[in-house]
Order: C-alpha cells, then structure tokens, then sequence
C-alpha cells in the first residue's frame, strides 16, 4: 500500500502529515508510525499528525510522538496542521479544530500562524524550576550560558530522574532582554532536544511572567529554529487568551510503501 503524506515544518519543528479523513490510516501500528517519523530509514520527523473529520468544526487533530505512541498536545504541530488544511482547501484563513486537550481556535495569515492554547491555571514553583501544563507538561528552569549548555543530557536526566517513566517535557530558558528569551527544549517521545518545542516555549513564556522575570503579556522567544510570540491575559492567577504565533511551512509531499 502506498501512503501519501505532507511534510510541515514550524520553526524547525518538522511533521509528517497525513489526511485521514477517510480513516485508511492505521493508527495502532507504532511501529509503523516509528517508522515514518524514522530520520534514517523513513521520512523523518518529530512527530507525524492525522487530520481527521470532527462533527461541528473543521478537522480533528491526532498527534503521535516519533517513537509512535500517541501523545499530548503539540503547538507548532497544531499550527503546522492549520497550514495543513489550507493547504487542502478545508480553511481559509481561520479554523477551529479539537486535539487531545480539548478545543483550539486559529488564524493564518501569510505563512504565520496563531494558535490559541489552553488556559493555564495551575503552576507549580520550585526551588529553581516551574513546572506547568500547557497541553503538555513541561519542566522549566533557567540557566547561564544557553548556547553552550548540554541540553540532551541535563535533559534526559530531569526527565526521568525528576518526572520518573511518565516524564515531563525539560526546558532550558535564558533571558535576552525585558520581554524576549532564549529557549531550549528536550522533548520527551523524541528523546532528544528539538529544534523548537510550541507547548515548551509557550510555558517558558508564562512561566518568565510568573517568576517575574518579565512585566509584559506578550513575549519573544528565540528558538534554535526560529522565533515565535506568545501573547496572554492574566486574571485572578489564570493565563487565558494564550496564543502562540510564528511560521509554519509546506517542505514537500510524497509516497511511501507501507
């Protein structure tokens, strides 16, 4: 059987995209999935994403991790499914999709999409670290010297040694300036860092005006692949509103045996 597939990428956070509307994927085969998002011996990706028929809203989304179990919510893939079905014609320049955590509303406007994420209300400070859900669970801890820092071992080593076999998402977050950081992700289900983490940078945000490390509602974050904004309202302890803004980009379409 042949699979047709689309590769997207948002910020260098790279999916293999599949519309399966007509349900002629099989979504039990992890192996298989494993395999698609293989960088050696299949496609290549973080992750690989089904675009599905949901009643009443434009599409579903169904996320699986590169080690092929279905996961939590991802935000540059959800924003890179977005320019998935404009891409097929099922959008026009807005959407409203469910996934995993629930219901998500966009906007796409040249290349850039903005996607609100779940509201946050529950976060957790540590010593030297926040720990908050943002459709995923994610661990984020500031440190010096970023651009040199050994994200994949101090990574793995949260990541199991803190959150045990469930695990968190781990990030590394270092300040610019008043409103903008620098962000590092180790992604658990890829087990290695990526090059931008949409729920991670999206907690790093909220978690710098939690901690006080910034005053504004919106913030600029560096990833290694690319920038992205998160805007937010606070009330009564509550980030509602959140929105995650950036890039996400058609890389190619193909077929594969499977």
């Amino acid at each position: 059987m042949k699979l047709t597939f689309y590769k997207f990428q948002g910020t260098g956070n790279d999916f293999v995209m599949v519309d399966n509307r007509q349900n002629i994927f099989d979504k039990e085969n992890t192996e298989r999935i494993a395999f698609l998002c293989d960088r050696r011996f299949g496609i290549g990706a973080d992750g690989l994403i089904l675009l599905e028929n949901e009643k009443d809203l434009d599409f579903k989304m169904v996320y699986f991790n590169s080690d092929g179990n279905e996961s939590t919510m991802c935000g540059n893939g959800g924003r890179c499914l977005v320019a998935f079905a404009k891409h097929l014609g099922i959008i026009i320049d807005s959407a409203s999709f469910n996934a995993i955590d629930g219901l998500h509303k966009a906007s796409i406007k040249e290349g850039l999409v903005s996607l609100q994420m779940k509201d946050v209300e529950e976060i957790k400070e540590k010593p030297n670290a926040v720990f908050l859900d943002t459709g995923s669970p994610h661990h984020v801890q500031m440190v010096t010297g970023l651009e040199d820092y050994q994200v994949k071992k101090e990574g793995a080593r949260l990541r199991y040694g803190v959150y045990g076999e469930k695990g968190s998402n781990i990030n590394f977050v270092e300040q610019i300036d008043a409103t903008s950081f620098s962000v590092r992700t180790y992604e658990r289900g890829v087990e290695d860092e990526t090059l931008s983490c949409g729920t991670g940078v999206t907690a790093a945000a909220i978690a710098m005006h939690k901690t006080g490390k910034t005053t504004n509602s919106e913030v600029f974050i560096k990833a290694l692949g690319g920038d992205l904004n998160i805007k937010f309202e606070v009330n009564d302890k509550v980030y509602s509103n959140v929105f995650l803004t950036g890039p996400a980009k058609f890389v190619f379409k193909g077929e594969i045996d499977v």
